[in-house]
């Protein structure tokens, strides 16, 4: 297996960016290829650019739903909440690479920001405006426990915080 295979496997986002700057490369230093090297480079930057905005995705879904698992006293929805964490864990799963994962922890912040809006309109919308105001706007989770499969916070005001449940 070549490098680029190598890359192409363990990093699907690096491999897209370095062949497109390879393809750019290319059609400035050889312009009578019958390729169309600078489109190429475009789509292949599409499909990685395509693949971060789907890790960033799930990342402020999962964000959002722990968030509500945190703050909600709600009982009935939380089975549900944590369905929707674990199928947004495997998605993240099939598509996080290590340059993915950089981009993650470079944008937590936003992305944080982004899953608490998500969070608080998701409890407003269900009459929790209590439980909406108490998300803080500041990080309670670290990305590794995000990402933790099985990790759930428990609820504010329960015995045992931030346990796994």
């Amino acid at each position: 297996m070549s490098l680029d295979e190598d890359l192409h496997a363990v990093d699907f986002h690096a491999w897209t960016v370095d062949q497109a700057g390879r393809l750019r490369a290319l059609a400035t230093t050889r312009s009578n290829l019958p390729i169309d090297a600078v489109h190429l480079a475009e789509e292949l930057e599409a499909l990685g650019s395509e693949q971060r905005a789907g890790v960033r995705s799930q990342l402020r879904r999962i964000i959002e739903h722990l968030l509500k698992l945190r703050h909600s006293p709600a009982q009935a929805p939380r089975a549900g909440w944590q369905r929707t964490i674990v199928s947004a864990r495997a998605e993240l799963a099939d598509r996080l690479t290590a340059t993915l994962r950089r981009d993650l922890e470079e944008h937590l912040g936003e992305l944080y920001a982004d899953g608490t809006e998500m969070a608080r309109k998701a409890l407003e919308a269900h009459g929790e405006t209590e439980a909406a105001g108490s998300i803080p706007d500041g990080r309670p989770f670290t990305l590794d426990e995000i990402l933790r499969r099985g990790w759930y916070p428990t609820r504010l005001g329960a015995a045992g915080n931030d346990t796994m449940t």
